[in-house]
């Protein structure tokens, strides 16, 4: 009965507002017939991971679209017929999923100091919605704050504990997680902003979050790469020379 209730909280790939776009395409990359049967193949995939997956509230959740969307791409991959490299679908991926952001860089810009400090309320408040979750359901995101940095106009929090990354790690799919995490930072650059992070879950014991505005000297400091596990990650300038 348990299992029951909690396979009931969860969002169906019909709730998330991704099947058409994925469905677009994959007929643009395969052709219609061919993108039938892989959406079909990831349906399946998608439902078969909600068997065994914990409880994270369903939509209940403050992070639904970010986990449920995470097991769509997760369920997409392994349908691929010719499994790509993982870089093909990168822009797919980050558009899929950062399009509010771009919308919303038109009016929104990470080096006024207003919309630094706006930035970093909403990155508090949902901080906060994360502990309460947590509490609620103990697999989910665990998110931990860090003071705004007033003199360098700088937000940072971190997550200790990420879904995607332990769903990733216990079904051999750690190579499509860069799809997720690196989206991340084209989100943020749509904002006019540049995110510093040294690792995520997948690659390191936390997932860092420290976001400036891209004319902040601090970005400047910067360059982002990719490391052996294909996750973007920043290095200061100095230390790629040594």
């Amino acid at each position: 009965m348990k299992t029951g209730k909690m396979k009931n909280r969860h969002m169906t790939i019909e709730q998330l507002p991704y099947g058409e776009p994925v469905r677009n395409w994959l007929k643009d990359r395969y052709g219609e017939a061919e993108a039938d049967r892989i959406w079909a193949q990831t349906q399946e995939n998608y439902r078969n991971y909600l068997l065994d997956l914990p409880d994270y509230g369903g939509s209940r959740n403050g992070h639904a679209k970010a986990i449920y969307g995470g097991l769509l791409i997760f369920a997409l991959y392994p349908a691929l017929p010719d499994r790509p490299p993982i870089s093909e679908l990168q822009d797919f991926v980050q558009n899929l999923f950062m399009g509010p952001f771009t919308k919303f860089g038109k009016i929104f810009d990470l080096n006024r100091p207003s919309n630094m400090r706006l930035i970093d309320n909403v990155f508090r408040k949902s901080g906060n919605r994360d502990r309460k979750d947590i509490l609620r359901y103990p697999d989910g995101f665990i998110n931990v704050d860090a003071p705004y940095d007033k003199e360098h106009h700088a937000a940072s929090y971190s997550f200790t504990q990420c879904p995607n990354a332990e769903f990733a790690k216990k079904h051999g799919l750690l190579h499509v997680l860069p799809l997720l995490c690196n989206s991340d930072f084209f989100g943020i650059g749509e904002i006019h902003g540049t995110l510093i992070r040294c690792g995520t879950c997948g690659n390191s014991n936390q997932c860092d979050y420290l976001v400036v505005g891209n004319r902040n000297p601090i970005a400047g400091e910067y360059e982002t790469v990719p490391d052996e596990q294909g996750f973007l990650v920043s290095r200061k300038k100095g230390d790629m020379m040594k």
